[in-house]
C-alpha cells in the first residue's frame, strides 16, 4: 500500500511538472489591467488638482462662487475667488491637470471598451466572472464571508478562480461603477451637454453630475485599497506574477 501511494504521488508530481499550465490571466486581461490601473492613478492625481481649484459641490444645473454648496471639502482652494474660509490659496495647477485628466480618460475608455468586447467574445465574463446558481445561494455567500471574517487563507481553488464575492465585486466595478464614472465625467463637458442634454438631465444637471462623479470615484478608490490589501494578504508576489506573466507560480505549476 505504501509503495502504491508513493508511486501515485510521484506520478502526480511528474504530471504536474510535465503538463503546461494554462495562463491564470490572458494577455488581453493583463495588458488592460495595467493600462487601466495606470490611467486610473493618473486620473486620480489630476482629478484631485481639479477639485482643489473649486472644492465646493452643488446639486442641480448651476453652481458658482456665490451659490450655497451642497457640501464643501474643508481645504483651501487654488483660486482666490472661491470662498473656503482660508486666508490663502494653493498653487494653481488647473492647466496641466485638466489636460492630463481628459487625455487619460480617453485612454481608460478605449482600453475598457477593448476589454469588454474581448470579455464577451472570448467568454471571459461567462467563465471567470459570472457566478453560478450555487455560488449565489445564501449558503455559498455566507461561507465566503465567514471565511474572510475568520481571516482564513485563500484555498487552492482561489489561486485559479474567483470566489462569489470577488465575482460580484468585479462585475459591479466593470458594468456599473466604471460606466457611471465615465458618464458623469462626460456630463461635465459643455460639448457633451449640448449634444446629449437628456443624458445630463437624467443625472440632475451638470453640477449634480460633478457631485456624483466625486462619490463614484471615492467608491472606486475604496475598491482599489481593499483590492491591494487582499492581494498583499493572499500572497503579493504570487498575485503580481499571475497578473504580469499569467502564471501563479514561477514553475508554472498550479500551487
Amino acid at each position: 500500500m505504501a509503495g502504491s501511494a508513493e508511486l501515485q504521488a510521484e506520478t502526480a508530481v511528474v504530471t504536474a511538472v510535465a503538463r503546461p499550465a494554462a495562463p491564470r490571466h490572458s494577455g488581453v486581461v493583463r495588458a488592460s489591467h495595467w493600462i487601466i490601473t495606470v490611467s486610473f492613478l493618473a486620473l486620480l492625481l489630476s482629478g484631485s488638482e481639479i477639485v482643489i481649484s473649486h472644492p465646493r459641490f452643488y446639486w442641480g444645473e448651476t453652481g458658482n462662487d456665490l451659490t450655497e454648496p451642497l457640501f464643501k471639502i474643508p481645504i483651501p482652494a487654488s483660486r482666490n475667488l472661491v470662498p473656503t474660509g482660508y486666508g490663502y490659496t494653493l498653487p494653481d495647477q488647473n492647466g496641466w491637470s485638466r489636460a492630463l485628466h481628459f487625455q487619460t480618460a480617453w485612454v481608460l475608455v478605449l482600453t475598457g471598451l477593448l476589454y469588454v468586447i474581448y470579455g464577451f467574445f472570448s467568454g471571459h465574463f461567462r467563465k471567470d466572472l459570472l457566478p453560478s446558481k450555487a455560488e449565489l445561494s445564501w449558503g455559498g455567500i455566507a461561507s465566503v464571508i465567514t471565511h474572510h471574517l475568520r481571516l482564513g487563507r485563500p484555498s487552492e481553488e482561489d489561486e485559479w478562480s474567483y470566489n462569489v464575492l470577488q465575482r460580484l465585486t468585479y462585475l459591479l466595478v466593470i458594468f456599473i461603477l466604471f460606466p457611471m464614472v465615465i458618464w458623469t465625467g462626460l456630463a461635465l463637458s459643455p460639448a457633451f451637454d449640448s449634444a446629449f442634454p437628456a443624458t445630463v438631465n437624467l443625472l440632475g444637471g451638470r453640477q449634480s453630475a460633478r457631485t456624483l462623479h466625486l462619490f463614484v470615484t471615492i467608491t472606486l478608490v475604496v475598491f482599489l485599497a481593499v483590492h491591494v490589501a487582499l492581494v498583499c494578504r493572499s500572497g503579493f508576489k504570487k498575485r503580481m506574477r499571475a497578473m504580469i506573466t499569467g502564471q501563479a507560480s514561477s514553475t508554472g505549476e498550479r500551487v
